[in-house]
């Protein structure tokens, strides 16, 4: 099905409102929690392990709840309504961290992150699967996973142009970021409206309400979400290394947390290169071909990134560039990649479970962001880093250096080698496809039939 261009913009605003609070907490969290919090670098490590692989539990029970739903209004779009406005609302909360002392700090930090972890699984869970009940085009597929990706870009550039500077210049960061997040409040709501009000689900399935049981055994012998689930784990844990490290990277190696902006503004607008590109590379080289060359370009930004003198700011700007072109490329491809394993899925046990394919892929997607947060705390906290500190010591520097490009390369590494081994190529795919178009077929004459005989 050929989607109209106000369906895939709506898609894309889902994204984009998820992010005002996901990735305020991804690019911002861990650096609220040690130099306006005073929660030393290591036990914040250790709330953004724990809280996001909890995350990645409410995501399992999510999808199950998601899979048994049904409403006037579809499976998944009710979700994005009445869930939302919580999410919101409990991400200005998680940047207000009372005076409370240590212990109190880190009970109300890990009740209001964990609160806000498993509000967004209600909400990007049913958002999540509403590309495979949108459509079973592979390059209309494509361009949703664009339009998501371009959201979350688009969201990206603006928390670096608008948080950057209050880090860098704010007399008084914790009010200027209550304030900043009360906003996203309301623009955040705004665009999940538009998301329900134009992300149609079109796609017909057999069975309406999935059972647990049926879920599990549809999962179960889905090889091609197990390779994926794998390959997105160790490649999350790469991407949200270099993501949490990026304003100490400008701050603390480059010198100037302001020059933040100018790398975020260099990568965003080269993820907004790369993902438009990708459903022509899907047409002319395939996913797997895509995949793998976008894990390559994001390799030598990796090891460039590790390398570059502080004082050749171009080059490690140019650097930051080249790393965000793969990484687009290659997140765009996910997303495409799990609406896929819905219909292999569907092909091998005959039940259509987008809401559970997704929650077990989000769900490793969480862990490997829970490793890749934590790794790089873990990292610079073990370096020496000192929260607040005005000058950080040549230790700790290369800390944050390896946690933003030599790590993510080797688990870029690692990411690609697993994907060697994913089966669905496209020929494969429109096989899948047409035997399940005349599978329904088949089924919809006997129906017809027995009416009939009726």
């Amino acid at each position: 099905m050929k989607l109209h261009p106000r369906q895939i913009a709506g898609y894309g605003a889902g994204d984009a409102a998820n992010n005002l609070a996901f990735s305020m907490s991804t690019m911002f969290l861990l650096l609220y929690y040690t130099d306006v919090a005073g929660i030393p670098a290591v036990l914040a490590g250790t709330i953004f392990l724990v809280v996001r692989i909890w995350d990645g539990v409410t995501d399992l029970i999510a999808g199950g709840l998601v899979d048994r739903s049904s409403s006037r209004w579809g499976k998944f779009r009710p979700w994005l309504l009445f869930a939302s406005l919580p999410l919101l609302l409990l991400s200005v909360a998680t940047f207000w961290v009372p005076d409370w002392g240590l212990a109190g700090k880190l009970i109300y930090a890990y009740v209001t992150y964990a609160a806000m972890c498993t509000a967004y699984s209600f909400v990007n869970i049913p958002y999540g699967s509403l590309a495979a009940a949108m459509t079973q085009d592979p390059v209309e597929r494509t361009k949703l996973a664009t339009a998501r990706s371009m959201g979350y870009a688009l969201v990206a550039l603006v928390l670096a142009v608008v948080v950057s500077p209050q880090i860098e210049n704010s007399a008084d960061l914790q009010s200027s970021l209550t304030w900043t997040t009360s906003v996203f409040v309301v623009v955040g709501f705004g665009l999940y409206l538009f998301t329900f009000a134009t992300a149609k689900e079109t796609v017909h399935r057999e069975v309406e309400q999935v059972s647990w049981k049926q879920s599990v055994a549809s999962l179960r012998t889905n090889r091609p979400l197990i390779l994926l689930c794998l390959s997105s784990l160790v490649l999350l844990s790469a991407l949200f290394s270099v993501q949490t490290m990026g304003v100490y990277y400008a701050r603390d190696v480059l010198g100037n947390a302001n020059v933040y902006i100018a790398i975020m503004l260099a990568k965003t607008g080269t993820m907004f290169l790369a993902a438009p590109l990708a459903p022509r590379i899907v047409r002319r080289f395939g996913k797997k071909a895509g995949y793998t060359g976008g894990g390559v370009v994001a390799i030598i930004g990796f090891l460039g990134i590790t390398v570059v003198p502080a004082s050749m700011l171009a080059l490690a700007i140019g650097f930051f560039v080249v790393s965000g072109f793969g990484l687009g490329l290659i997140s765009t491809l996910m997303w495409s990649f799990e609406a896929d394993t819905v219909e292999y899925g569907e092909w091998r046990t005959g039940v259509r479970s987008e809401g559970a394919t997704y929650a077990v892929y989000s769900f490793v997607r969480k862990v490997g962001q829970a490793l890749g947060g934590a790794s790089a705390s873990f990292t610079i906290g073990l370096a020496g880093y000192v929260g607040g500190a005005s000058v950080q010591t040549e230790a700790a520097v290369w800390g944050i250096r390896l946690a933003s490009g030599l790590v993510p390369a080797l688990l870029t590494v690692l990411a690609l080698a697993i994907m060697v081994a994913y089966p669905l190529t496209e020929q494969r795919f429109g096989e899948i496809t047409e035997e399940l178009r005349q599978r329904r077929s088949e089924r919809g004459s006997e129906t017809s039939a027995s009416v009939s005989e009726a």
